[in-house]
């Protein structure tokens, strides 16, 4: 593992330094000697390094966005309902599972690649002679920063309550690596240190076209914020929201469709906050699923159609989703009906963006009407549409030469920081009203039915559900519908930590495996004029005099055990490979 580890280190450098193999390189030369010593001269240098660091973004273990989702409330794993072997959806996971121990190495692999360039940065600063390159390199250790305190914040939320192991050097030989862990508390001040410079030293935009998807002020923020809220901060946490949501220079805006955030289309748009950037451009060299590959590969997860629909919504989000209230009032809701005649979308555009349902006839899919595109037989009820190209093929399988997408991962949008900040309103002041402004702004882009009061709050003529929400009230509809429907599956275990932070997680298990459902069948006509039907594809909530065919998360339910399963274990093979790991 640390010989790995070792390797791995020098692999952000790989374009500017060739070697015949891994292993003749590292018996020839020391990387982080070549990288300290030799390589690191110039400002160019200094970013030819940071571009290793973002790759190291790119690596799909990092967000581990199945496996994640799995082990909360959002996703069924796989074919054939209700049966599934799936460790992270039945909570049956240990120290040797393959998730965490991707996690932990991939983080590790970009913090060491951080330090490189942060140890360069420092050493360098204070060199140049020439106020531009001055300021470039403070901007190439700000981003260097930032992205090591994003990795041991993702690290400090998802291992061991938080007590991992703290690199602020780069490792020479071997032994370097060997280090005990440190207390959550200390990890924590580690990577806000960070996060503040970043905060502090980042530019609000970048002008350049080049430098679009660079790492922000506005996006150091937003990590601040969200590190306070999961600490109960609220008021901390309110203040970094304020500034993401209200400073000028960042720019910051709902898209005008939520469409924009899960597709090619709108990359990198005025919501995105922090996004990883993907392209179909393909380095046919090596592995398409090589962490140096420049496109992704989430597509496949997640397609229904020439993907390996691996992972679905969940029955009760597909229901949630399928109960989304349409403000009737927006024009966006009236389509005109296969009858010539004006009509309500069947489901909102939140819903329609987000999975795809047997009778939706408002959006297509792959090209088609969404019954002709995918299977929706055996109770597959729904897909995600997020992450793959629906929207631009008629399957995964066109973009050729091999299994490839170019959909950018939006990790924090606007959207989530509105809702964190409508949280830390409620929790930190109990100010119901200013949260209500903040979760019915999300709602009115979508055309939703908004909260409150008929022709109360900003939009006055929308129409509302006529509800009076309490600080208890709001906080259920913020838990249990407003986050889990406007973030599925995005982020790094955005469902996840918030069940665990909102102290949920067993008793939504327990709950959720009380709900039965049954399937019931689909019946339409091909772009042939053909009769078909889609067996077993129209999700139903029933009760056990309805004979109901199958239940979620009664597995998980029993299995759920706090102590084992709210983090991620130490892995195995960080526990096998350092003698110094100790609690």
């Amino acid at each position: 593992m640390k010989k790995q580890l070792l390797k791995h280190i020098a692999v952000g450098l790989i374009v500017i330094i060739p070697f015949a193999s891994c292993n003749d390189f590292l018996e020839e030369n020391n990387p982080n000697e070549m990288s300290t010593d030799t390589f690191w001269k110039t400002l160019e240098d200094l970013n030819s390094g940071l571009i290793g660091v973002y790759n190291s973004f790119k690596n799909g273990n990092i967000l581990a966005i199945g496996a994640e989702y799995n082990r909360s409330d959002m996703t069924w794993p796989g074919w054939g309902r209700p049966n599934t072997n799936n460790p992270y959806y039945l909570q049956n996971f240990n120290e040797a599972a393959g998730a965490p121990n991707g996690k932990w190495e991939a983080l590790y692999k970009g913090i060491f690649r951080a330090n490189q360039v942060i140890k360069a940065s420092e050493d360098l600063m204070g060199t140049f002679g020439n106020e531009d390159q001055e300021t470039g390199a403070l901007h190439v250790l700000a981003q260097a920063r930032f992205l090591r305190g994003l990795f041991y914040f993702y690290l400090h939320n998802s291992f061991n309550e938080g007590k991992v192991i703290i690199y602020d050097f780069v490792p020479k030989d071997e032994a370097d690596f060997s280090k005990p862990i440190s207390a959550a508390e200390e990890v924590q001040n580690f990577y806000l240190t960070d996060l503040e410079f970043a905060h502090q030293n980042l530019p609000p935009i970048w002008n350049k076209t080049k430098d679009k998807g660079r790492v922000t002020a506005g996006a150091a923020a937003a990590v601040l914020g969200k590190s306070y809220l999961y600490d109960g901060d609220y008021q901390q946490a309110a203040t970094y929201f304020r500034d993401v949501i209200e400073n000028p220079e960042y720019g910051y805006a709902l898209t005008a469709s939520i469409g924009d955030n899960f597709t090619t289309r709108g990359e990198l748009n005025e919501e995105s906050i922090l996004e990883i950037n993907y392209s179909l451009n393909y380095k046919s060299e090596i592995s398409v699923w090589a962490e140096e590959q420049v496109s992704s590969t989430l597509n496949f997860t997640f397609s229904p159609v020439g993907g390996w629909r691996s992972v679905y919504p969940s029955s009760w989000l597909i229901m949630a989703y399928k109960r989304d209230s349409i403000d009737i009032n927006d024009p966006r809701n009236q389509v005109i009906g296969e009858d010539g005649l004006p009509r309500f979308r069947k489901y909102s555009l939140r819903t329609s963006y987000s999975i795809a349902l047997v009778d939706d006839p408002d959006m297509p899919y792959y090209q088609k009407t969404t019954a002709q595109a995918a299977r929706f037989n055996n109770k597959e009820t729904a897909y995600y549409r997020k992450y793959t190209n629906w929207d631009i093929v008629e399957n995964e399988k066109d973009i050729v030469p091999s299994l490839r997408s170019g959909v950018n991962v939006r990790v924090i949008r606007l959207a989530d920081v509105y809702l964190m900040y409508a949280e830390s309103l409620i929790q930190g002041s109990g100010n119901v009203e200013e949260a209500m402004t903040y979760i019915n702004r999300v709602r009115h882009r979508s055309a939703l039915q908004l909260l409150g009061p008929e022709g109360s709050g900003e939009f006055p003529t929308a129409n509302h559900d006529g509800k009076i929400y309490n600080a208890q009230s709001l906080m259920d509809h913020l838990m249990y519908v407003e986050r889990p429907l406007e973030l599925s599956v995005e982020g790094n275990a955005i469902r996840h930590i918030d069940m665990r932070r909102w102290g949920i997680t067993k008793q939504r298990f327990e709950e959720l495996s009380k709900r039965k459902y049954n399937a019931d069948h689909f019946k339409f006509v091909d772009e042939k004029g053909e009769n078909k039907t889609r067996w077993g594809s129209v999700l139903m909530e029933v009760t056990e005099d309805d004979n109901p065919d199958f239940a979620d998360y009664v597995q998980a339910a029993v299995n759920y055990i706090e102590s084992a399963h709210a983090y991620w274990p130490l892995p195995n093979s960080e526990i096998v490979a350092n003698p110094e790991l100790v609690e």
